[in-house]
């Protein structure tokens, strides 16, 4: 019984150290990016994907009628409200100003980061 004993010991301690030994940290999957790249924000890089995803779609500012009057599937039609100052104020949910995305969360950080960076940089049709 003792014999027994022991032989079971010895193998789960085999096992414990023939199974530890085979653990594979990757970096990336355990600890993702969450930084914010706004080095080089440009209207065809970053805005217009975050406007088509978050506000220019079928019933809202975008197709026949759009919501308000702004048609924000167009460059020109984004760049106005840049310029004005509504869209910043929008999308950061300033007193004042009806929050934006309707009916949704707000946007994130860093989107929010990138159109304001690139407010400030003129709202280039970059």
């Amino acid at each position: 019984m003792k014999g027994l004993t022991l032989t079971i010991a010895i193998a789960a301690s085999l096992l414990a150290l023939g199974t530890s030994g085979c653990y594979y940290d990757d970096k990336e999957t355990l600890y993702p990016s969450t930084t914010c790249d706004t080095a080089s924000v440009t209207y065809s890089g970053s805005i217009n994907a975050i406007v088509l995803q978050n506000c220019a779609f079928s019933g809202c500012h975008a197709g026949a009628a759009p919501a308000s009057g702004l048609d924000l599937a167009t460059y020109s039609g984004v760049q106005a409200v840049a310029l004005n100052g509504k869209l910043a104020g929008v999308i950061n949910h300033t007193s004042g100003f009806s929050p934006m995305p309707k009916n949704a969360a707000k946007l994130s950080a860093c989107n929010i980061s990138k159109i304001t960076k690139w407010i400030r940089e003129g709202a280039q049709n970059n």
